[in-house]
Parts: C-alpha cells; sequence; structure tokens
C-alpha cells in the first residue's frame, strides 16, 4: 500500500475487483503452481492487504517492509517451498502460460535461476523468475547491498559467475502474432498513467473473470492504447 509512486495500487479497481484479485487469479491459473502466498510488509498500512487476501483464501505472510529479499525468503520458507517463483503484485494482466513456461525450462534444464528478464522480449507486466530455494539460501545469506535487499533477485543477475542460469524469450512462449518481441509495452502498474491503460482494457473487453493475456494485447492495438503510458519510466535499482 505504501508505493511512492502510485500509493495503493494493489487494492484499486480494475473490471470490479481490486488489482491484486487478478493477480492472484493468475498466479493460481498457472498449472505448475503449488501455492500461492502473499508476501506483504508488516506497516498497518498493510493490514488491509493481509485481511483481503484471508478473504479470499489467500495464504499471507508479513516481514520487513524495506528488506523485500528477507520477507520473500522467510515467505517460501514458511510453506516449505523447493522452488520459488517471484511475480510482482502490481501484474494484472499476466500471462498464466509463461509462468508455466519459465517453470517447466527451468526444471528442464536444470538451473538454479531461470527467468524472461535477462534479453527483454516480454512485454512489461511478464515478468517471471523462477529459482531453487537452495540458491535462494545462499543469496539470503550473502547479500548485504542495500539495493540487493531491495530487488529481490538482483544479486543473482549481479553475481552470474555464482548461478545456473537460463533465459526465456517470447519467440519460444507465444506463437506468432501481437505478443511477441512487444518490450516497450507497458501492461504493469506503476504510474497513473498505467491505471488509466489497464482500465481501459477491463472496462472495454468482455471476459469473465479476469481478461486473456492475448486478448488483452489485441485490444489495446486495435485500439491504439498503447501510447497512453510511454512516458513511465522503469524504477531502476538504486
Amino acid at each position: 500500500m505504501g508505493s511512492t509512486r502510485l500509493p495503493g495500487k494493489v487494492l484499486l479497481p480494475l473490471g470490479g475487483r481490486f488489482e491484486l484479485d487478478h493477480v492472484v487469479d493468475r498466479v493460481q491459473s498457472a498449472t505448475n503452481i503449488d501455492t500461492v502466498v502473499v508476501a506483504t510488509s508488516t506497516k498497518q498500512a498493510d493490514d488491509i492487504i493481509e485481511w483481503h487476501a484471508q478473504q479470499t483464501g489467500v495464504e499471507v505472510f508479513r516481514g520487513d517492509e524495506e528488506n523485500v529479499l528477507d520477507r520473500m525468503y522467510r515467505a517460501a520458507e514458511s510453506v516449505d517451498a523447493d522452488e520459488v517463483v517471484r511475480i510482482t503484485a502490481d501484474c494484472p494482466l499476466l500471462d498464466p502460460a509463461t509462468v508455466d513456461e519459465v517453470i517447466a525450462q527451468r526444471r528442464d534444464t536444470g538451473v538454479e535461476y531461470a527467468t524472461n528478464i535477462l534479453e527483454r522480449t516480454f512485454p512489461r507486466g511478464l515478468d517471471v523468475e523462477v529459482f531453487t530455494f537452495e540458491s535462494f539460501n545462499r543469496v539470503h545469506e550473502h547479500a548485504q547491498d542495500p539495493a540487493h535487499l531491495e530487488h529481490v533477485t538482483l544479486y543473482y543477475r549481479d553475481n552470474p559467475d555464482q548461478f545456473e542460469f537460463h533465459s526465456v524469450t517470447a519467440e519460444e512462449t507465444f506463437r506468432k502474432g501481437s505478443p511477441q518481441n512487444r518490450p516497450n509495452l507497458r501492461l504493469t502498474l506503476d504510474e497513473a498513467a498505467d491505471y488509466k491503460l489497464l482500465r481501459a482494457v477491463f472496462d472495454g473487453l468482455e471476459y469473465d473473470r479476469t481478461p486473456g493475456f492475448a486478448d488483452a494485447v489485441d485490444y489495446i492495438d486495435e485500439h491504439g492504447l498503447a501510447d497512453i503510458n510511454t512516458t513511465v519510466s522503469q524504477k531502476k535499482p538504486k
């Protein structure tokens, strides 16, 4: 709830539901996921996130607001995870098939860390990172830089000699069509312009519970919505 650029963003309404509900639904739709945990802070402002998640039957873990690495590590530990999938809670159009693909490729290759963010071919808002708990335990033990504590997986990418990596690209995931090679398309929620675009999609599309990812991209293209948030810049690690 304490987002500096868009306070309370995870509980903003989208299509008659909260933004966070769409993220959770989409993660739960991934067939390779066993357990979903909402990892929020112990700040009083985040009491509402815990309450809402509990109402919808989702597990919650609360930890340090600033040390997000420790919070996520302990959340994974609390459910005895042997593999961790990191999804940020501001991606209401996350593609479940992409989540499954990154998980599957990590398992097939046997690497410690697989992701679709090493080479940017996916739209922003489809970021998936999958890593073994054993490697995450080493990250938790050695990471000390404030940027590593805030950005959770930055330690992996800053120390490529210590881990086995695998990069997943959009060409491997999507059939030829609109979602391929669209790294400049923003489907994440950081600022008001992002919300304006997402509201247009969620209000304009027809869907049952949450919009299909490819349908959302097609709708954005057909209605010329991609320019709405092109001026928003991605937050960089400090």
